[in-house]
């Protein structure tokens, strides 16, 4: 907020003297930082992103923030961090590998869950800087949950980059499009270029992933400078993506945008296809799993066509922090879409039962979900989990109000929505299916999911499967071979009789869960999420050998 200065003068002249602006601090996210030697966790509440670092318990862990400044001099630096122990970690701060406060004090915080601030003051340079945090003790570093920059005060850069010239494309395949352009100069620096799709690159080449085969699309590029100043757009270019490849590798790449077709899932290319893939626990309980190893060992290992990303919405999920859960979620489909996999959005509503509770939060959260990724062709809205407790009219009345909200912003994806009795069309309330099949909800390009746990749900389960799949398109979103409480002792003969009807029918699956849960419904042992290796099976518990088994076996995917 600027100031002003009023001095008292003979004649009562009053003379107003402004004082410089003071930028507001800008936000840097730990998890976004450069890790060494550390871990991104979300198992203690109260941070602010997606998740804090925390560090190895050794000397030379790290995490090295990229901070921008519109222009050189003395800023401000605030580090939010937590230590559950009463013992102090202390880390030596550089600024671009020069020596800027040696032995930071980060003292005891009282709990994990208490996080408190360190401040310290060094110099910038115009443009692009390089913050690191390094622990000098053998206890590691804090967890750090994020870097607030007060920037140098002094006139405000209002000078816009020049306009980035020669934008083209060098490379296109079927789902993706390589741009390149001149980079373009600025009075302090330029920290970045905006696409006008929405995504954002550091250097003068961007890929475009998730993109539809043989399908034109148009770019232009803008330069940022570390005050946000945006220059002028360049020249557009419009680029047709290649004709889909049949029998190429990635699922995503083959098959493309999912249509329904009649009672099954199809292709781009109109074909029945069946997809085989994995759900996450609570994304506010084990996104610590959901490291590079654990998506190579998905997409690679397993050969899985798909992520189902469980968001809970209670039970400390997404109604205690919109932001970070949403935020979370876009992290997700971005990883999905750069390893060729589709990404089922769950809505994951348990208790209460009636999604309608959740209705106002459901409009909001989809809605940012389909702006940010509209043009994407591997997404998969699951708009209601598992309605229970509540009838199939408000379960219908609830998705007829949701589905206008994803399709007025992005009108081609598949949007999928669970039924009452847990997602068994009212099988588990006593209900016959024709409850359902007889008042269908009014919508295209739309499945109904079912989901059941062999070893509680055995042929009465079975058979109504069979029926409703018979009549409606039907996703099976979520299944175990245990009990329905996701523990248990395993039913692999009644899972088997499960997985014959699904392949018959080409119906699409998605097993609970990939995780390290204590519950013999998580695939990893105990522990594995603290380690970095997931592939083969000597990490696995028995449901995990069993199900990978089945997953990874060669897909059929059709293209002509």
């Amino acid at each position: 907020m600027a100031r002003s200065l009023f001095l008292v003068l003979p004649a009562a002249l009053v003379l107003a003297v402004p004082a410089v602006a003071v930028a507001a601090p800008v936000q840097y996210q730990a998890e976004d930082a450069t890790i060494s030697n550390g871990l991104v966790e979300s198992n203690h509440s109260g941070f602010t992103g997606s998740g804090f670092v925390n560090y190895d318990n050794e000397v030379g862990s790290s995490v090295e923030f990229t901070v921008s400044s519109p222009s050189a001099g003395p800023a401000t630096l605030t580090f939010r961090f937590a230590n559950g122990t009463t013992a102090n970690r202390p880390m030596d701060i550089t600024v671009n590998g020069s020596p800027a406060a040696d032995e930071l004090s980060f003292p005891g915080t009282g709990a994990w869950t208490t996080w408190q601030t360190r401040t310290t003051t060094v110099n910038l340079t115009a443009g692009t800087n390089k913050i690191k945090a390094t622990a000098t003790t053998s206890n590691g570093g804090p967890n750090v949950d994020r870097l607030d920059v007060e920037p140098p005060s002094g006139t405000p850069d209002t000078e816009a980059p020049s306009t980035p010239g020669n934008l083209r494309s060098t490379a296109q395949t079927a789902s993706s499009i390589t741009l390149a352009w001149d980079a373009s100069t600025d009075n302090v620096g330029v920290s970045g270029y905006v696409l006008s799709n929405g995504q954002t690159a550091t250097g003068t080449t961007h890929t475009v992933t998730g993109l539809t085969p043989d399908t034109s699309y148009t770019f232009t590029v803008q330069a940022r400078d570390a005050a946000g100043n945006l220059s002028g757009a360049s020249n557009s270019v419009t680029v047709k993506t290649t004709p889909g490849t049949p029998g190429g590798t990635r699922p995503h790449d083959i098959n493309g945008l999912l249509r329904v077709c009649g009672v099954q899932l199809c292709n781009q290319y109109g074909k029945p296809i069946q997809l085989r893939g994995m759900s996450t626990h609570g994304i506010q309980w084990y996104h610590q799993c959901a490291k590079a190893a654990w998506w190579d060992a998905l997409v690679n290992d397993w050969n899985a066509d798909f992520i189902r990303v469980a968001m809970y919405i209670q039970e400390d999920g997404y109604e205690t922090d919109p932001r970070k859960f949403t935020d979370m979620m876009h992290g997700y489909i971005e990883e999905a879409t750069r390893r060729g996999i589709y990404v089922l959005v769950d809505w994951h509503q348990l208790t209460p039962g009636d999604p309608n509770y959740n209705l106002a939060r459901a409009k909001t959260f989809f809605t940012e979900i389909a702006q940010r990724h509209k043009d994407k062709t591997n997404i998969i809205y699951d708009i209601a989990n598992e309605p229970n407790n509540v009838s199939w009219a408000k379960v219908k009345s609830y998705a007829e109000q949701m589905i206008p909200v994803i399709r007025n912003i992005d009108p081609d994806s598949l949007i999928v929505s669970g039924t009452h009795g847990w997602s068994t069309f009212g099988h588990s309330d006593g209900e016959d299916p024709s409850v359902v099949l007889n008042n269908r909800v009014n919508a295209t390009n739309f499945m109904y999911s079912f989901h059941f746990y062999a070893a509680s749900h055995k042929d009465a389960y079975l058979s109504v499967l069979d029926r409703v799949s018979s009549q409606v398109p039907v996703f099976v979103t979520e299944y175990g071979t245990q009990t329905s409480s996701g523990g248990g002792g395993n039913d692999f003969t009644m899972s088997q009789k499960y997985l014959d009807l699904m392949a018959q029918k080409k119906i699409s699956w998605a097993n609970w869960n990939y995780s390290d849960d204590e519950l013999s419904g998580a695939v990893f042992k105990t522990g594995t999420c603290a380690g970095n290796t997931f592939a083969g099976t000597g990490v696995l518990k028995p449901a995990g050998v069993w199900v990978r088994e089945r997953i990874r076996t060669p897909d059929n995917f059709p293209t002509s």
